[in-house]
């Protein structure tokens, strides 16, 4: 199968509710069912207790639904290549989820080719600042008065797929919990500014990728299928070998799927990195200078406009 030239699908899972729980079309859920079915392990990205994200295990399905959703930071690995080092050396099947660079990362570790190692990997926007999502929640629990206990990145139950609503839980001292959505954190990403300076160079900002088979929302999808959208969830599929083709038809049964072209397919991520922001150097001289406030309200777009926007876009029907 020629690397430059992926077979690309439109995906859909068929249990609805195990779309509404995944971010885009739920393929990682029918991929890692696969493989927990089939006796292996799973290893990918979780949002801790503490909202940082970090590689976790997983031997069953409901260890595994801990890993569905987007996280717009860059996860902590730990031991996570040691450990499947090991598991791969014991013989087990093993599905590793990951940006395209901890893949490669892996692959690096490992050192040679297993056979029983399947790898899935996450077509990447960019990965920004652990510090500043740090910052942002502090300053939401200011604004709020109580701990930041939960985080929703893009909040699809509420708002549907095509909208990016950041939705946090705060809990006060009384032990009231209070939804608060926002879209500061997401514009800030979006500005490019706080991305990791090794992101602006990435290798993988192409249709080539390290994985088996690479994954995306399929922002495209509209051109590509039209017809197919029902703003609750589509993956973007590329076949990058044939031992993902095999695996991707074993699951074609848990799936509804439309064959595409990569030409109606490209997005930023699939054809170059993201360039080096002209206010690259003043966001970080705000940022180590002045309250996180001004942060927010710079580059965030925090502030009245804002919210009468997000209150537009309820009253038009946003909200699902």
């Amino acid at each position: 199968m020629n690397w430059e030239n992926p077979k690309v699908y439109a995906v859909k899972h068929k249990n609805l509710d195990t779309r509404m729980e995944s971010r885009s079309g739920g393929i990682f859920t029918a991929l890692s069912d696969y493989c927990l079915e089939n006796g292996g392990v799973v290893y990918g990205c979780i949002l801790r207790d503490d909202l940082t994200a970090g590689h976790f295990r997983a031997e069953n399905k409901q260890q595994r639904n801990l890993m569905r959703g987007s996280k717009y930071i860059q996860s902590d690995m730990g031991d996570t290549f040691k450990n499947v080092k090991n598991d791969l050396d014991n013989g087990h099947r093993v599905l590793f989820s990951g940006t395209s660079c901890q893949v490669k990362g892996l692959k690096s570790f490992l050192g040679k080719e297993y056979d029983n190692l399947f790898c899935v990997d996450i077509v990447c926007h960019g990965v920004p600042s652990l510090a500043v999502w740090k910052s942002y929640l502090d300053w939401q629990e200011k604004r709020n008065g109580g701990k930041c206990i939960s985080a929703d990145f893009r909040n699809k139950k509420d708002y549907g797929w095509d909208s990016h609503v950041e939705t946090l839980g705060i809990k006060d001292k009384n032990g009231k919990i209070k939804k608060v959505d926002s879209e500061v954190f997401k514009t800030i990403y979006y500005t490019h500014c706080a991305l990791r300076p090794a992101c602006y160079h990435c290798p993988y900002k192409s249709v080539m990728h390290p994985g088996d088979i690479s994954i995306a929302d399929y922002w495209q999808i509209d051109k590509a299928a039209p017809g197919f959208n029902d703003n609750k969830g589509v993956s973007l599929v590329l076949i990058n070998n044939d031992t993902a083709e095999e695996i991707f038809n074993k699951v074609s049964g848990e799936i509804d799927s439309v064959s595409c072209r990569i030409e109606d397919s490209m997005t930023l991520p699939l054809r170059e990195p993201c360039k080096i922001p002209a206010r690259r150097d003043e966001f970080w001289e705000d940022y180590h200078n002045y309250d996180f406030s001004k942060v927010a309200a710079k580059y965030g777009g925090h502030g009245i406009v804002p919210r009468i926007k997000k209150s537009i876009r309820k009253l038009m029907g946003k909200k699902y």
